[in-house]
């Protein structure tokens, strides 16, 4: 499937909403995961598609956009890496905030959907499709992960990167209650977040911003 194939499906599965808890930002999302996952995995004809967490803002990305809009010093002028940028959110946020953005993840309809909300938003986003995990990241000041925290090999994986990295530069992350988020993390702020109850099964999360803890030298 090309990136016009992809955009495509977005246009077709999403629709362009706000975010709730960044109501500054519009999104294309749908109200659940599982029929576009169903959709996706038809349209790809691949039973093992991975989960189009582009589709929908997650309660932990839109926590740390709403951080960084709060507090936009903690970025403004600075270069930051998006990591796992889903649709976009949190890269959105920090370009608002004053910062030289660039976003990557592992899923080109995640590239296709964060192009397209900054687009919708007015921002020029720069994001690739690549595994950035264990590389030294030496033109980054910042570090930001929204809601990462779902499965134990990939949670296990950032969290060792993630700790090396915060020798150096601050990493900031959100957690909203997942089973894999790191317990080595100073809690700097904590949000209630609206989330469709087909989405959660509640209608709303709590989900905090957290700094990670450097690795002990």
């Amino acid at each position: 499937m090309n990136d016009a194939e992809r955009l495509a499906f977005v246009l077709e599965h999403t629709r362009l909403a706000p975010v709730p808890l960044v109501p500054e930002l519009v999104v294309h999302r749908a109200e659940s995961v599982t029929p576009v996952w169903f959709e996706l995995a038809r349209a790809l004809d691949d039973d093992d598609a991975d989960v189009p967490f582009w589709c929908v803002p997650w309660a932990g990305g839109q926590a740390l956009a709403r951080y960084l809009l709060d507090h936009p010093e903690t970025v403004r002028g600075a270069r930051v890496l998006d990591f796992a940028c889903g649709g976009g959110i949190v890269a959105m946020a920090a370009v608002r905030a004053g910062a030289h953005v660039r976003a990557v993840d592992i899923d080109p309809f995640a590239r296709v959907t964060a192009r397209l909300n900054a687009e919708a938003n007015g921002i020029v986003l720069d994001v690739t499709t690549e595994d950035v995990v264990g590389d030294r990241l030496a033109d980054i000041d910042v570090l930001l992960a929204g809601d990462v925290w779902y499965e134990p090999a990939p949670s296990a994986r950032f969290r060792r990167w993630f700790r090396r990295l915060a020798v150096r530069i601050p990493v900031l992350t959100a957690d909203s209650g997942r089973p894999y988020a790191p317990r080595r993390a100073r809690e700097l702020a904590r949000y209630e977040v609206p989330t469709p109850f087909e989405l959660e099964a509640r209608t709303v999360r709590t989900a905090r911003v957290l700094a990670i803890t450097p690795v002990a030298t």
